[in-house]
């Protein structure tokens, strides 16, 4: 079994890496979250990953790997927050409604010497919400630390109708990238 340091206070990326028995240390990031106005939204995932990470790293070092990552989503390209209020909720839930946005999950991963960044978007299509669907879901605790207000794994998978691309990346990290990264870095073999 593998130690990892998951730079992210995501309870939803602890979940998803739980089940791979590393022994997960979480460290929560502490970096400005701004970002360049003028990068594209695979760029602005890529660059969050990379300073939670790296900030992480500083005084934790890399001998142990060290993984962060970060999650948007974007319609017309422009970035949909995490919700600020129930009425942000109420109207962030209602721009998506019947319509097609894209989740970009940026990872960084840090172990010894070597660092891999990359990015992993998914289409999200949610079915046309009626006005009481959208209040009913705003008054459950879900969307009030997502991006985009919601949650594909919980009470929120009603509102979506398709999905193209990785379902994890949806929650909040690609696994199946992950993994692979991994493997590639030496850092686990299959699946140990």
């Amino acid at each position: 079994m593998k130690e990892l340091i998951l730079a992210s206070g995501s309870p939803r990326r602890l979940e998803l890496l739980s089940p791979f028995n590393f022994s997960i240390k979480v460290i929560k990031p502490d970096v400005d979250e701004s970002f360049d106005p003028d990068f594209s939204p695979a760029e602005v995932v890529k660059d969050l990953a990379f300073r939670k990470g790296s900030s992480v790293a500083m005084f934790k070092g890399t001998e142990i790997p060290l993984l962060s990552a970060d999650t948007i989503v974007v319609l017309d390209g422009n970035i949909i927050n995490k919700p600020a209020d129930r009425d942000d909720a109420i109207k962030m839930i209602s721009t998506l409604s019947g319509r097609t946005h894209t989740v970009f999950t940026g990872v960084s991963i840090f172990y010894k010497e070597k660092i891999e960044t990359f990015s992993v978007s998914s289409d999200v299509t949610f079915k046309k919400l009626s006005e009481t669907e959208i209040s009913d879901y705003c008054d459950t605790d879900e969307p009030y630390d997502k991006a985009g207000a919601y949650a594909v794994q919980g009470i929120g998978s009603f509102m979506v109708k398709s999905i193209n691309g990785s379902y994890s990346n949806v929650i909040g990290l690609p696994v199946s990238e992950v993994i692979e990264c991994f493997q590639k870095l030496g850092i686990i073999e299959g699946l140990r």
